[in-house]
């Protein structure tokens, strides 16, 4: 007698066994789609919705252009492409045959300046003795007249006594008409004396030596030739790295000519050209993921945004697009926004200009501002070493003043 275990399955039952393995199969298919969507939909809600990505994005630096500010020959070349350079360090020297011949020109004549000058305020006391002397021949001329003018009184009425000869009293009316023209020659020369020290004071009063406009003149000369002779010798404004070096030994170069650039790669930044679209949610202050193609994906970048540009990039191109001109299709446009980076992982791995990045703004935090709205503090960047140079040619006119002044000063106290 058979069991029913071992009974053969019917043509029914066989049916519904591939049935029950195919609902099986949609299902985890089901389960694992929705899993999917769902996924997807919370990394879109939670994750990829804070972030606006973009791969769009360059390092940039500083790059500072070396160029002449007067021409010359260039004499020696002290830099090349790649070096490594500090600020004030020596790049070009031009030849200062000229600037030097310039210079002592300029030297002499204000040593001179200085003593012509010198002789004007030494003029005052001169003149001022002379009015004093013609003072004292005014009153020696007036004294002298009015004795002649008593004795004529005296011989007037003895003449018609006949006691005085009309010979000596026409003598002594003789020696009061030239006493009168004696008063008015002394007269005459106190007042040419008065009027040439009011011309001479008209130079002099209000200012010293050192500050009298014909002293600044030829001072300002000294100024300008000093310069022109330091700037024979062009040094670097900042710290950096020499590019594009252009500059050959013996070429005449212009003023303006670029003769090489350096560039400051310690303190990079990014400038990230994100799409309209992108930057409703962007604001300044936002953390920055970024990562440099250079180093890959193992290497990444902190930055922040400390920028947003005023117009797109179509808008200041050298040829800009004209829409209006009726045949317009619209292209999305994209706006820079400026992502500083941190120095320490710039120096730890250093970044060139032009390098293409990745950037990813975190926009949850949107408590910043779109656009700048203080004026900058300070300068965006500067540099001290024509500084040194203004200080020397000053140095160098005190000096010329101080001494010419005390050769100036000896004769003075050699004539008193």
């Amino acid at each position: 007698m058979q069991t029913n275990e071992n009974k053969p399955m019917n043509a029914a039952d066989q049916a519904i066994k591939p049935n029950t393995r195919r609902k099986t199969v949609l299902t985890v298919l089901s389960l694992a789609l929705l899993l999917g969507l769902g996924s997807y939909l919370a990394y879109q809600t939670l994750v990829a919705s804070r972030y606006e990505k973009t791969d769009n994005a360059y390092v940039n630096a500083d790059i500072v252009q070396i160029t002449p500010l007067l021409g010359g020959t260039v004499r020696a070349i002290h830099a090349d492409d790649t070096d490594f350079i500090k600020a004030g360090q020596l790049l070009v020297n031009l030849d200062p045959a000229d600037a030097k011949l310039a210079l002592d020109q300029a030297q002499n004549q204000l040593a001179q300046t200085v003593r012509e000058v010198s002789g004007l305020y030494a003029n005052n006391a001169g003149l001022q003795a002379q009015i004093r002397l013609r003072e004292a021949d005014i009153q020696r001329a007036a004294s002298e007249l009015a004795r002649l003018q008593a004795d004529v009184q005296r011989r007037l009425p003895l003449l018609a006594s006949g006691a005085v000869g009309r010979e000596e009293v026409d003598h002594a009316v003789s020696q009061v008409s030239s006493a009168q023209s004696s008063l008015s020659a002394a007269q005459a020369a106190r007042q040419a004396a008065q009027e040439s020290l009011a011309a001479n004071q008209l130079l002099t009063d209000g200012t010293s030596i050192a500050e009298h406009p014909a002293v600044q003149r030829a001072a300002a000369r000294v100024r300008e030739t000093h310069l022109a002779l330091q700037r024979m010798s062009l040094q670097s404004p900042v710290d950096g790295w020499v590019a594009r070096r252009s500059v050959q030994l013996g070429q005449r170069v212009a003023a303006g000519a670029p003769l090489m650039a350096v560039v400051g790669l310690q303190k990079p930044w990014v400038d990230a050209n994100f799409k309209e679209g992108q930057l409703a949610r962007l604001r300044i202050g936002q953390s920055v993921k970024l990562d440099a193609d250079v180093y890959g994906s193992k290497v990444e970048f902190n930055g922040r945004v400390i920028g947003l540009s005023a117009g797109t990039g179509a808008a200041f191109a050298l040829l800009p697009a004209q829409n209006a001109t009726g045949n317009w299709i619209k292209v999305v446009q994209r706006v820079p926004v400026r992502i500083s980076l941190d120095p320490a992982e710039v120096a730890q791995h250093p970044l060139r200009v032009g390098l293409s990045m990745n950037a990813s703004i975190d926009v949850q935090d949107q408590s910043g501002q779109a656009l700048v709205t203080q004026p900058r503090q300070t300068p965006a960047t500067q540099t001290l070493v024509n500084d040194f140079a203004d200080s020397a040619a000053e140095a160098e006119v005190a000096r010329i003043i101080k001494a010419n002044l005390a050769h100036a000063a000896k004769p003075a106290a050699a004539k008193r």
